[in-house]
């Protein structure tokens, strides 16, 4: 016994980890995540958590003695040498995925494990072929992977014992030759004739048309080989699966040469190299701080693998605590991993009535809700789930089951019971509601006559602390999913998991209870913990201010906006529709004239071809498609050298977006309940907090061209009422004669005058036309940091005189370049700049070795603090708008649109006057009592029975 024992103790166990199926598990589990030189790290992040997770597990169990991750090389091997369609119909790798192929190598070695590839071979093939090397050797084989072909190799040498079986990660399965047998219904050694009767989609294996895994299974088991089951075809019974048998014996055989592993490959390196030892940390840390993994960085400090487990990546430090890894910033609080097994699904009144009580007594939940579709002014309400704690969450589903009257509905709650008990816990200002972008949350309920408060948004908490803050190396991104990856390390369910995607996705009501209470409750539970991470960390931060004062009393304004919504003229929008479409088909004839030819001018590649190749233009610059750039500079540089079809296709295209973008996607916007078009709104979606608006996006009609007054016309008011529209003059000027404390610019704005007309007299010594209009152009163009050919490209002129004209303006304005340069200087030392309300902005690549990605940083870093004041003031008037109104007896006055500068109300005719001045007021003196600014906000107000009639 103590031999065996010994022996046993011996044995060598090999470990091959299939690397090319975690890359694309990787890249689909995660959300897009970008380093610090903003190259996609999504799959590589992925990897490296999937290998150390692996690394954490096996050393958690009867570990290898040796490892090594195989990889495919490229996509052709030598079965396209046999079968030029072999794998012809997979597509290539998504374009952010490419990149990341040597990174995930990098991350490989970073490990110091072996990383093996090889030309003409597939990773399967050198998987197969070490597998056997090394079971003819004695040594144990596990292979890390699910795929269907390496399980042919499963099985024990009739010699020596020694096992070759698959550990599946994805579902912490053992699959040995009975597991194999249970899925194929053969031993592991026909599994290769039933692939080859079966074929494969997916590789483009033929096999034989028709017949599928069940009856390739039933065919070999019960011949023992394809060889005898393509045999034996002749003498069966006429059918259709004998005239398959016979006609696509071919294939099958063919297949069967496809799907046949190489096992007796050269290997590229020595089995003995595998071997493996403790993992050396430096290199591993040297990766991890090149791509700005700092969670990985302090898990890696504190010696651990996955959450609260140590491993064998540093002994040394497993008992070091984490405190230097991210100094200075409160540590994670103490919670488990998330188990989702521990979720309540609440299907009766009594274990609701207990959650409720629980939810009263915990004062700070999480909320979430389920819907029938993304649309939250149309979408019905499927279920509810609450978190009070980690791990400690439900979820109450009310409107589950299948769409088919005869379908089993699941057991659950009336929704109307439901809401009727949830209600006043959701209204109760003594417990605190806690959501993720809690906005939506807020509209569906308020469909169901529930008004959620007081609430917070852990959504908004990340953007009031980390708003462009790209280097903790997985994205500057605040929703749900890449939030717990980033602060811990938890990959959340995806909504693509549950309900699936294209064709075969279902509706979350649909969702079996088990499944969709992993899901919903897990939302809950993560938010909650997001909430406990980041709502210590705004004081410490200095970020309570914006986020207190600015950001969350606005959450519940801009969800009424988007209720209220706005309504649009659908015979006008349909009217320009056309005229738009007759004059886009114009300017296609025109297009063609000087082309010489008809072409699809929306094509960039056949565009490129006509204006390079046909028509001679120099300049083309051809990018890795092989296909030239079309883009809006190109066209613009050749307008500019004289060229009449670029300044065509320009007209054409900006025709065509409009007509796509607006008096199109206007009329299907339209709510058909509410005959009006509900924006909605992102706080999170500009980096210098500016509100977004999607869905559609009104923020991007043209404001100074007949084509955008023709747009805004068709926005109207309700029979009897006007619009109004009011809007900030010059403010961001303003702000810059205020943060930069030009005198004579605060003097101008304060005496009324023209600022442009001062800014020409004091730069060209006289005011006409052209003066104040190059004014203009660079009071503006100043504040975004423009370069002299930037500046140069705007006002027509070379680069030298554009530059003498910036040098000109600094010495008028002298405060001005030291704005620009204190405030240059301030981003660079610190990584962020700052509103007069505390609102930070991050720049990770203003010191990018890259001049490009430097310089872009430098320039928005200059204007982020001017247009992020003036977003906070807009905001600041947005959440003090409604109770002025009502303190006037205006509460009937509705604020509708929020666009740049500008906000768009409703309201009877008759109360234009009093509105305009409380509007006036109230976003005059928005900054005080917080900040004062020494110039005044001037607002422009107009009204009429159009936005462009107002505007």
């Amino acid at each position: 016994m103590a031999e065996n024992e010994k022996a046993n103790d011996t044995k060598q166990h090999l470990y091959l980890v299939d690397g090319s199926a975690y890359i694309f598990r990787a890249y689909h589990r995660l959300p897009p995540l970008t380093n610090p030189e903003g190259t996609p790290v999504g799959a590589v992040y992925g990897y490296t958590t999937m290998l150390w997770k692996l690394a954490d597990d096996l050393d958690q169990a009867d570990g290898p003695t040796h490892l090594a991750v195989i990889f495919d090389k490229s996509s052709h091997s030598f079965r396209n040498d046999i079968y030029p369609d072999y794998k012809a119909h997979r597509p290539p790798p998504p374009e952010d995925l490419e990149p990341q192929f040597p990174l995930i190598r990098d991350a490989t070695r970073a490990f110091s494990l072996p990383c093996i590839e090889e030309e003409g071979l597939e990773a399967d093939d050198l998987i197969a072929s070490y597998a056997r090397a090394a079971q003819n050797q004695g040594w144990d084989v596990t292979i890390v992977s699910s795929d269907k072909d390496l399980m042919q190799i499963v099985g024990t040498h009739d010699e020596n014992g020694a096992s070759i079986d698959m550990l599946d990660t994805m579902k912490s399965a053992r699959i040995g030759p009975a597991e194999v047998e249970e899925k194929f219904g053969v031993p592991p050694h026909l599994v290769g004739d039933v692939l080859a009767l079966m074929g494969d989609s997916v590789d483009n294996i033929p096999g034989i048309y028709g017949i599928g895994p069940k009856t390739a299974s039933k065919l070999i088991a019960e011949n023992g080989s394809l060889t005898a089951a393509l045999d034996q075809a002749p003498d069966m019974k006429k059918s259709k699966l004998k005239e398959r048998l016979i006609e696509g014996r071919g294939d099958a055989e063919l297949s069967r040469v496809l799907v046949t592993l190489k096992e007796d490959c050269d290997l590229p390196q020595p089995l003995e190299e595998f071997k493996l030892d403790t993992i050396p940390v430096e290199p591993l840390k040297a990766f991890l701080e090149q791509h700005g993994f700092t969670s990985l960085l302090r898990r890696l400090s504190d010696g651990r693998g996955s959450p609260d487990r140590p491993t064998q990546l540093d002994p040394a430090k497993k008992q070091n605590a984490s405190a230097k890894a991210n100094e200075g910033a409160p540590s994670l609080p103490d919670m488990p991993k998330v188990d989702r097994k521990t979720y309540e699904c609440v299907q009766t009144l009594d274990r609701l009535e207990h959650w409720i009580a629980k939810c009263r007594k915990a004062r700070e939940i999480a909320v979430d809700t389920e819907t029938s579709a993304l649309d939250a002014l149309q979408s019905d309400l499927v279920g509810i789930s609450l978190a009070t704690g980690p791990n400690d969450a439900c979820y109450i589903p009310f409107g589950h089951g299948g769409n088919d009257l005869l379908s089993d509905k699941p057991e659950q709650i009336d929704r109307t019971e439901a809401l009727h008990l949830l209600k006043p816990l959701l209204e109760d200002e003594a417990v605190l509601k806690i959501g993720q972008n809690i906005k939506y949350d807020l509209n569906v309920l308020a469909r169901y006559d529930i008004h959620v408060a007081p609430i917070d948004d852990t959504m908004i908490l990340s953007f009031a602390l980390d708003a462009g803050r790209g280097e903790q190396g997985i994205g500057g991104g605040h929703g749900m999913d890449e939030l717990a990856l980033k602060h811990f390390d938890h990959a959340c369910l995806t909504f693509k998991e549950v309900c699936g995607a294209g064709r075969k996705a279902i509706a979350f009501g649909e969702v079996p209870l088990d499944k969709a209470t992993e899901y919903a409750a897990e939302d809950a539970d993560v938010t909650w913990r997001l909430h406990r991470y980041l709502k210590p960390r705004l004081p410490i931060e200095g970020g309570t201010r914006v986020y207190e004062r600015v950001d969350r009393p606005l959450i519940p304004v801009v969800a009424q906006m988007e209720r209220h919504g706005i309504k649009v003229d659908r015979e006008q929008l349909a009217k320009l529709s056309e005229e738009f479409a007759a004059q886009t088909e114009l300017l296609e004839k025109e297009i063609f004239e000087l082309a010489g030819q008809e072409f699809t001018v929306g094509s960039p590649k056949q565009l490129g071809e006509i204006l390079f190749d046909k028509l001679g233009y120099q300049g083309g610059k051809k990018g890795k498609s092989g296909q030239y750039a079309t883009g809006l500079a190109v066209l613009e540089r050749l307008s500019d050298e004289g060229a009449p079809i670029a300044n065509k296709v320009l007209e054409w295209r900006q025709l065509t977006k409009l007509k796509s973008t607006y008096t199109d996607a206007l009329q299907a916007a339209i709510n058909p309940e509410t005959g009006r078009v509900h924006t909605s709104y992102s706080l999170v979606g500009a980096q210098t907090g500016r509100l977004s608006s999607t869905d559609p996006n009104l923020q991007n009609i043209p404001i100074r061209t007949a084509i955008g007054r023709q747009i805004r016309e068709a926005f109207v008011p309700e029979e009897g009422n006007v619009l109004l529209a009011a809007d900030y003059s010059q403010i961001e000027l303003r702000l810059a004669a205020h943060m930069a404390d030009v005198d004579t610019l605060k003097q101008a704005f304060a005496n009324g005058e023209d600022i442009h007309a001062r800014t020409a007299q004091e730069m060209f010594g006289e005011v006409n036309r052209d003066t104040r209009g190059q004014a203009k152009t660079i009071n503006f163009a100043i504040l975004y940091g423009i370069s002299r050919w930037g500046l140069a490209g705007r006002l027509g002129t070379d680069a030298d005189t554009a530059q003498d004209m910036i040098e000109t303006y600094f010495k008028r304005f002298p405060g001005i370049q030291k704005y620009i340069m204190d405030t240059t200087e301030f981003v660079r030392e610190n990584g962020y700049s700052e509103t007069l309300f505390g609102r930070k902005t991050w720049f990770p690549r203003i010191k990018s070795k890259n001049p490009n990605e430097r310089q872009g940083s430098e320039r928005a870093a200059i204007n982020a603090p001017i247009q992020g004041t003036s977003a906070d003031i807009i905001k600041r008037a947005m959440v003090r708008m409604m109770p002025a109104l009502d303190a006037a007896g205006l509460s009937h006055v509705r604020m509708l649109l929020q666009v740049h500068d500008e906000l768009v109300f409703e309201l009877p005719e008759g109360d234009v006057a009093q509105a305009s001045e409380v509007i006036a007021q109230t976003m005059s003196n928005a900054a005080a009592p917080a900040v004062r600014i020494d110039v005044p906000l001037a607002v422009d107000i107009g009204s009429g029975k159009s936005w462009g009639a107002a505007h």
